[in-house]
């Protein structure tokens, strides 16, 4: 009887995928929910009479978000091929209804999020999951026309199509994402060298006429170069960052500690949670942070490798990427290593769109690490 009792749970256990994604998911948005509290508890009792204001904004989106991972975690990966036609039009439909007045909601001069009565979504998260789902669809259906340059091309095109309205809002940080996504997902399905190169040159030149296209990209890069010229100014947010980082030392000032969080710092719950966090618990606790973040994305190359078809391969490859290209843009952000841009820290950062889509994601990750029955 005890024999048959352990090999039905050798069995169940094989059964599994790797558990460590949802277990460490969760614990990094936990941790994040701590952190956003930290860093805005201040701000939010001085704008909105609540130092929890951010906090129980967060607490529903990761509630919302481990429902999403629970349902894609369980359900058959293939399934999203079939969502693909609905995933693939309703991305562009709701970044082009952030210009509809009314319905678009405008923040700090641009045009980001949809107002849907207290409710605001940020589209451009689930146009990066949409280019994922387009990119494994495409590249799975037939592997061999990547190595061609015209095979390339649909994947372009529709990499291009996010990538315009994302820019219009204007939002160049995810814009730069997105196009990064695009060419690792197609360097991962067999692009050759010799077509990067060839999109490498229009790409930059891109890049520069952006900057210049608006006044305050050029301040911006003005102020990585140099942020003493302008302390006050476009200068301000890098060197506040760097202020909490460097106060934080070997070991940081302590837990909800932090001497930047009292309006110092801008955004500090958001796009530079990391710095407070730096600040708080210090360059070792950065290692353990960073640790956190690097096993996720560890489990994320592991489950790619190990995918039971094209389709899964694909498909965990691009959450895998989506999820470190944020992570180190941001920390290359905070740490002062790339010009200042607004991208959060997934799975930390303050941010219900955002929390809730990585969380789905991660969950299709679990089920892609899910062994071949």
């Amino acid at each position: 009887m005890k024999k048959i009792t352990v090999n039905k749970f050798l069995i169940k256990s094989k059964s599994r995928g790797n558990i460590f994604i949802p277990i460490f998911v969760t614990l990094l948005a936990v941790i994040g929910t701590v952190f956003i509290y930290s860093a805005s508890c201040y701000s939010a009792k001085a704008t909105y009479g609540d130092a929890f204001y951010f906090v129980k904004k967060q607490v529903i989106g990761i509630l919302l978000g481990i429902v999403a991972m629970i349902f894609t975690g369980t359900m058959d990966y293939n399934k999203i091929k079939k969502l693909k036609i609905p995933v693939c039009v309703l991305a562009p439909v709701l970044l082009a209804l952030v210009f509809i007045p009314n319905i678009g909601v405008e923040n700090y001069g641009a045009k980001r999020w949809i107002g849907i009565g207290p409710i605001t979504i940020q589209p451009s998260e689930f146009a990066k999951f949409a280019l994922i789902v387009f990119s494994a669809c495409y590249i799975s259906k037939n592997p061999e026309k990547i190595k061609n340059f015209v095979g390339i091309l649909p994947i372009l095109l529709y990499g291009g199509l996010l990538c315009v309205l994302i820019i219009l809002e204007p939002n160049m940080s995810i814009t730069v994402c997105v196009g990064l996504l695009m060419i690792s997902m197609l360097f991962a399905g067999g692009m050759r060298f010799k077509h990067f190169a060839i999109l490498l040159i229009p790409a930059i030149l891109l890049g520069v006429f952006l900057i210049l296209l608006e006044p305050y990209r050029l301040n911006r890069l003005s102020a990585f170069l140099n942020p003493w010229a302008s302390p006050k100014g476009e200068g301000y947010q890098l060197l506040q960052s760097l202020y909490a980082l460097g106060s934080g030392g070997w070991f940081g000032v302590g837990l909800f500690n932090s001497r930047q969080k009292y309006a110092f710092l801008p955004f500090s719950e958001s796009d530079f949670i990391l710095s407070i966090i730096g600040e708080e618990i210090g360059f070792v606790g950065l290692i353990f942070f960073f640790a956190l973040l690097i096993f996720i994305i560890f489990c994320g190359i592991k489950t790619a490798s190990r995918a039971k078809d094209i389709f899964g391969f694909i498909l965990a490859t691009g959450i895998t990427l989506i999820f470190g290209i944020q992570v180190i843009v941001n920390a290359l952000v905070v740490t002062g290593s790339i010009p200042p841009t607004g991208l959060p820290l997934p799975l930390v950062s303050s941010g219900n769109t955002s929390i809730v889509i990585f969380m789905a994601e991660m969950g299709i990750l679990y089920s892609i690490s899910k062994p071949k029955n």
